[in-house]
């Protein structure tokens, strides 16, 4: 079926309307009419080219919500009406060691992405800035009552990314967690490590958002371009989650880490990260590195932001004006996520 859509038609061109071709529905495939697609950084570095060359044209977009409109004979998970969403990736090998321990994200051959990816039947695909996806049913996820479809969005990426490396360095009660950076990831960052139960700390490069930060659910802010605040934290936190995609001083921060703590790098710069082996040493710290989960943690994710009625602080807007919302996402002037609303696509 061809749907509306926005792509980029090359690499850093502007984002423009056209219409795609989305295959039959499968036997084991959901048809969703698409709500919502939340715009993450990843889009903008995708479609700059900064992670190298893409098989343009691209539509992007991996935070998706909407309404189930046709189930294929096999499916018994969803059914047409359902509210769902889809993440970063619709496929993986199913096989592999990784993804039959659940880490379909980490699938050894290769976990197929929503969009710029080669799926298993040879084809590229193509994300959530359009009408309608058609997306293998075990790769659906069911968006719980109680969140704002608009806000659930960007919790199948923004979310996820920060909901991960919480759950899994056990963030929670007696647990000192900081989060470098307060925009689309480190809101979620912020909101989730409080719902666990953690003390938080934003650490941003100035105190222009000390008040949001605070409303989120941070019990401590500092800004980074005080050299004091590194002197006056050293040695705090267990874990530090840094959502930037920028280069940072890694060894300030690391010496930020009590003995065993552990900094998770969430953020994707363009550019390498450099790191002293004695800022690791001296405190038997550890670098670490983590990437969405997989489907049954999102699934998880999304049914704990429901129970704490956690949702993104969103922007809606029309497909119009996405190439401006990528501008400001550039120049850091949204709080904190842009929402495509795809019901002006049609």
């Amino acid at each position: 079926m061809k749907v509306n859509a926005y792509a980029a038609p090359a690499a850093g061109e502007p984002l423009a309307p056209t219409t795609i071709e989305r295959r039959a529905v499968g036997p084991n495939d959901v048809l969703i009419e698409i709500e919502f697609a939340g715009i993450c950084h990843s889009d903008i570095h995708t479609v700059n080219g900064d992670w190298g060359p893409q098989p343009f044209p691209v539509v992007p977009g991996h935070e998706i919500v909407g309404r189930v409109t046709e189930v294929g004979a096999d499916v018994s998970r969803h059914s047409v009406g359902d509210r769902v969403g889809v993440g970063c990736m619709v496929n993986s090998c199913g096989e592999c060691t990784n993804c039959r321990n659940g880490d379909e994200q980490y699938c050894s051959q290769g976990m197929v992405g929503t969009y710029a990816a080669t799926d298993r039947d040879g084809t590229t695909t193509q994300g959530g800035y359009s009408t309608h996806v058609v997306v293998d049913a075990d790769y659906v996820l069911t968006v719980p009552d109680g969140i704002d479809p608009a806000a659930a969005a960007p919790l199948l990426c923004a979310g996820i990314t920060t909901y991960a490396p919480l759950r899994k360095w056990q963030a929670g009660p007696g647990k000192k967690v900081a989060v470098v950076g307060l925009g689309g990831l480190g809101h979620m960052a912020v909101k989730i490590a409080h719902a666990l139960g953690a003390e938080v700390t934003v650490l941003s490069q100035s105190l222009k958002k000390q008040e949001d930060g605070l409303r989120l659910g941070a019990d401590h802010y500092f800004a980074t371009s005080d050299p004091g605040t590194f002197e006056t934290l050293a040695g705090r936190f267990d874990l530090i989650v840094n959502t930037v995609s920028a280069k940072i001083d890694l060894d300030a921060y690391l010496g930020l880490l009590a003995v065993d703590g552990t900094l998770v790098n969430v953020g994707a710069p363009a550019e390498p990260l450099d790191v002293n082996v004695f800022s690791l040493i001296g405190g038997r710290r550890s670098f670490a590195g983590s990437m969405i989960g997989g489907i049954a943690l999102t699934q998880e994710m999304l049914d704990f932001c429901a129970e704490h009625h956690i949702g993104a602080e969103v922007e809606v807007i029309p497909a119009e004006k996405v190439n401006e919302a990528y501008e400001r996402v550039l120049a850091s002037d949204v709080r904190y996520r842009f929402v495509i609303d795809a019901s002006t696509l049609a």
